[in-house]
């Protein structure tokens, strides 16, 4: 365990000031709490009219105890709050757990918490809130938060304390326990991202859910994410639809793809850890993820002892994702050994009133599967969990069969997960406290199941530390100057000149090939307003062009441009900003001028390598395009990687680029052209692309990879 943190899991001394003999208030749960671990360290309350709490008396300030507490946690009222963190400070308090709320607002004095904040730091101490619930952990037996906690191996996380209590109690509602809570509140020194750097080495800790409406210091966190998964311990986050970080749309069409809820997504990929929608969602999968052999992949082979459970529960295993792939026949024969001959043994299995008659058929069906090969998990939907319960003289068969097939899964090292009508019998309370994962709901099965396959094929790398958000965009480059910078990082552009007149179109005419495009330099999105004309054949077309062009647009520096004519070519759009909390972002999607209508895209955190790229193609809707399409050819996708990952590397390493997008990427069987160029300077630099916004060309320019 961290020595930074320990204060706060298992300090030699507590001191509860605020505390209370009322039931009905902060300072009773926490002076409880505190006085159950009273056997391991030593217990202080601290009440200003010395009040008996729970038969145990207490002292009227921190100066009256008989040796200076290590963590002080704070309930008094705000008002009190800073004169009693000065004389713990001068009395050498090691941490502060911080309860209490509204510090400011009871002072008047904006900032006053963060200010207490720096003074605890320059003491050599911490503190965690203020605005907290406390911190529970059953591993040093201690208890400073309101609520009831039941010991297990799942820590959670919270900045909201009440919602944390929420997904302890559902927890405990479904047979889980709780490692670790820790409510984080106002974060002005503790920060989520060392809670869970110091869960890395807590061995009761198996699992971690973690909800947070904030992501600052985001790479930080997705650090401390990684290193729980390299350790391990899966993460799954919860957040709420829309962080007010990421909430301003940028000017690209990249910042309109791109939602909070959707960049949270893409970092929690990038470190190993899943997103979830709901508290109910975070504890299903954590049966999963607790004891259970996580899916070596997506093959699931469904098992019921009634057809329709079966035939949902299939359809339910593919809308996540998952495969019921048809079962070889070899395998098929010898299931149909072991039932009826009205059985369906081909994928789903229906085992045809077979469990009713010998219960053990469940476990030697479920050998025959984990055995042959075919499949990655087992889910079981139905009725098993329900015999006991509903005829007691079947209990000790069916717990029987339930040791069976937990003993399967050790010996196979594949998960076998069930779908039961039953909530909690005792075979089903077995089922999970022996690695076998039972939900109410198939639902649920298939959707904790899709997310265990989201977690085992994410890389769970620890994220490039890059530059986080500059603070602002400033201007957009000129298109020549864009796109020569773009150029530079490896990403090819057909040949152009930038041209001011009709006399230098005719000249620039002579030197390119036709068909041209003409383009009004200055404009970020030139199609809305008529600034650019393609497919032009020849130079006296392009005078006419630019005259046309010139007189509703007006003078600036036009560009004329070799056209990209490739038939056979499919449109993307590859972008990359820069977020406030995750810093570099890159974005690939369907592309051209329908780009936001589509919305067909993936989003992840840059630096992404080439292999990374193409695996975001392959997550594309319009995949299919790529590969070939009712006779196409196929278009060369590792090119167009090659170009994701090279936008995605000019946004981690150009600083001064607040924005960068490609739209469209024209893609075909011979390679990637990109024929359009947006960057977008940060407000905050200075240098760099303003080199290569006064660096206009005179001439022909173009690069290739």
């Amino acid at each position: 365990m961290s020595s930074d943190l320990s204060t706060f899991t298992d300090p030699r001394s507590v001191a509860v000031v605020g505390a209370s003999p009322n039931p009905a208030k902060w300072g009773y749960w926490l002076a409880r709490g505190a006085l159950r671990g009273s056997h391991r360290r030593s217990v202080y309350l601290v009440n200003a009219k010395s009040a008996v709490i729970d038969g145990v008396g207490s002292l009227p300030s921190l100066r009256d105890l008989p040796e200076p507490p290590e963590l002080v946690v704070l309930c008094a009222p705000a008002a009190s709050v800073p004169a009693v963190v000065r004389e713990a400070l001068d009395l050498g308090a090691k941490g502060f757990l911080g309860i209490t709320a509204g510090i400011d607002a009871a002072h008047g004095e904006p900032g006053l918490e963060r200010r207490l904040s720096a003074e605890i730091r320059a003491a050599g101490a911490r503190i965690i809130g203020p605005n907290c619930l406390g911190i529970y952990d059953c591993a040093h037996q201690l208890e400073l938060a309101w609520g009831a906690f039941h010991p297990g191996s799942m820590a959670v996380v919270s900045q909201s304390g009440q919602l944390g209590l929420e997904l302890a109690g559902l927890a405990a509602h479904a047979g889980l326990g709780i490692s670790r809570f820790v409510s984080i509140g106002n974060q002005v020194d503790v920060t989520a991202a060392d809670v869970l750097d110091d869960l890395v080495d807590h061995e009761t800790t198996k699992a971690v859910v973690l909800y947070l409406e904030s992501f600052d210091g985001g790479r930080e966190l997705l650090g401390a994410m990684a290193r729980l998964r390299a350790a391990g311990k899966p993460v799954v986050v919860l957040t709420v639809g829309a962080s007010e970080a990421s909430r301003a749309a940028a000017r690209s069409h990249t910042g309109a793809l791109t939602a909070a809820i959707d960049v949270v997504a893409a970092a929690c990929r990038a470190a190993g850890a899943v997103l979830v929608e709901t508290p109910v969602q975070a504890i299903d999968l954590a049966h999963l993820l607790l004891g259970s052999p996580l899916p070596s992949g997506r093959r699931v082979a469904v098992v019921s002892d009634s057809g329709g459970q079966g035939a949902i529960a299939a359809d339910a295993l593919a809308r996540e994702g998952l495969q019921v792939p048809r079962l070889a026949q070899a395998t098929s024969q010898q299931l149909a050994v072991l039932l009826p001959a009205a059985a369906g043994v081909a994928n789903p299995i229906d085992l045809a009133g077979a469990g009713e008659q010998d219960l053990t058929t469940y476990a030697r069906v479920v050998e025959t599967l984990l055995v042959s090969g075919e499949i990655d998990t087992v889910v079981l939907s139905g009725y098993l969990g329900c015999y006991g319960d509903d005829t007691p003289e079947l209990v000790e068969r069916e717990l029987e069969v339930v040791k069976t097939l937990a003993d399967a899964v050790r010996v196979h090292d594949r998960p076998v997960v069930v779908h039961s009508m039953s909530h909690d019998s005792d075979a089903v309370q077995l089922m999970r406290a022996n690695a076998v994962p039972t939900l109410h709901t198939i639902d649920a099965v298939a959707r904790s199941l899709g997310h265990a396959a989201d977690l085992v094929e994410q890389d769970g790398d620890e994220p490039a530390h890059v530059t986080a958000a500059p603070g602002g965009t400033g201007r957009s480059l000129p298109y020549l100057a864009g796109r020569r910078l773009i150029a530079g990082h490896g990403v090819r552009y057909p040949v152009a000149e930038g041209v001011r007149s009709a006399a230098e179109v005719r000249k620039a005419a002579g030197r390119l090939t036709a068909p041209y495009v003409l383009k009004a330099g200055w404009l970020a999105h030139k199609t809305e307003v008529g600034g650019v004309v393609v497919d032009v054949p020849d130079a006296d077309a392009a005078v006419a062009a630019f005259t046309n062009m010139a007189g509703r647009l007006g003078d600036g520096e036009y560009v004329l441009e070799e056209m990209d004519a490739r038939g056979d070519t499919v449109e993307l759009i590859v972008g990359a900003r820069r977020d406030p909390c995750f810093g570099p972002l890159v974005l690939v999607g369907t592309g051209g001028v329908q780009a936001e209508v589509f919305g067909d895209v993936q989003l992840a955190l840059a630096p992404v390598s080439q292999e990374q790229a193409r695996r975001m193609l392959e997550s594309l809707r319009a995949s299919r395009l790529l590969t070939g399409w009712r006779g196409r050819p196929a278009v060369d996708v590792d090119d167009a990687a090659a170009v994701v990952a090279a936008i995605s590397r000019l946004l981690a390493e150009r600083p001064e680029v607040a924005e960068c997008e490609v739209n469209p990427l024209r893609v075909g069987p011979d390679g990637a052209v990109a024929v359009d160029a947006l960057v977008i300077a940060s407000s905050h630099h200075d240098g760099g692309t303003d080199q290569d916004q006064d660096d206009d060309a005179s001439g022909p320019t173009g690069a290739s990879r």
